[in-house]
């Protein structure tokens, strides 16, 4: 009978416990969405600009900041960048890149290699 007892306490401190954390992450969970509101509405703003695709309309200032670039590196004019410039270009490039090693991996469903 003392061991069922002391089991029975040991349950109970536990499922205190239990409740003492559902207690406190319900506290929590319940200002998530004010919190998260503001954030999402600023992401949402960017994701409207930042992830659409180009439309027609923008093929036009696409084909001619391509054209600046290659004139640039033809020319040397990278050799005149800032090093902010230089270093966005750099972050840029690496996301490129990164971006096109990420879909790799999803298109061939393995992080190396090919299934052949």
């Amino acid at each position: 009978m003392f061991i069922f007892l002391l089991f029975l306490s040991k349950v109970l401190s536990e499922i205190n416990k239990m409740a003492s954390i559902a207690t406190k992450l319900s506290g929590i969970l319940s200002g998530l969405p004010q919190h998260a509101k503001p954030k999402l509405q600023v992401f949402l703003k960017y994701a409207k600009v930042e992830l659409t695709p180009p439309t027609p309309a923008d093929i036009p200032a696409i084909r001619q900041e391509f054209n600046k670039i290659v004139s640039g590196a033809r020319t040397g004019a990278w050799k005149n960048l800032t090093v902010r410039e230089a270093w966005l270009n750099s972050l840029i490039t690496a996301e490129v890149i990164f971006w096109f090693y990420i879909g790799e991996c999803i298109g061939k469903r393995h992080i190396v290699g090919y299934n052949v």
